[in-house]
């Protein structure tokens, strides 16, 4: 009798130890989703943010933003970075001014590629952060997945648009 207990103390632990790796192997499994998520999200909004910088450009011929906002959207996958900065000096150097739809629609979406950034940040640092455990390196729970890499750019932060003075026609008072 007293061996009994002895086999169901290590059947216990034997249990307890698969329910964790299990578990752990599950969260670097979806931890490893959630960076590949974000970084398409990113991605999106990045390619939202040049469309609207060419609109923006075409509308005021301004020929270095537009320029820049082409290089962004058509960069291949390892000059993306380098062409996301370049169009985010573009734009804190075209003074942005006016209620144009175009150009509010800009910064709307600079500020969406923001937080979308700083998100992608946090979930690749924790994916990093999974993979560097002890236990995940020596039974390699990670090797499925491709290393999570941050997308360093610029603060894509665009000041509120400027609006043009008011003329005399539009500060009249309309009559019934």
């Amino acid at each position: 009798m007293p061996r009994m207990w002895w086999v169901l103390a290590v059947l216990a632990v034997v249990a307890l130890l698969a329910a964790y790796l299990a578990w752990t192997a599950h969260r670097v499994e979806r931890v490893h989703v959630r960076a590949q998520s974000a970084a398409r999200a990113l991605d999106a909004h990045l390619l939202r943010r040049a469309a609207a910088a060419a609109v923006v450009a075409e509308r005021t011929d301004f020929v270095e933003l537009y320029a820049a906002a082409r290089l962004a959207l058509d960069a291949a996958a390892e000059e993306r970075e380098a062409a996301e900065n370049d169009l985010t000096r573009q734009l804190k150097a075209a003074a942005l001014s006016g209620a144009d739809p175009a150009t509010v629609t800009l910064v709307a979406t600079s500020r969406r590629v923001v937080l979308a950034r700083q998100v992608h940040t946090d979930l690749v640092r924790d994916a990093l952060t999974a993979r560097g455990r002890p236990l995940v390196r020596l039974l390699r729970m990670a090797r499925r997945y491709e290393r999570p890499r941050y997308f360093e750019m610029v603060d894509p932060t665009l000041p509120l648009p400027v609006p043009r003075p008011a003329e005399a026609a539009d500060l009249r008072i309309p009559t019934a």
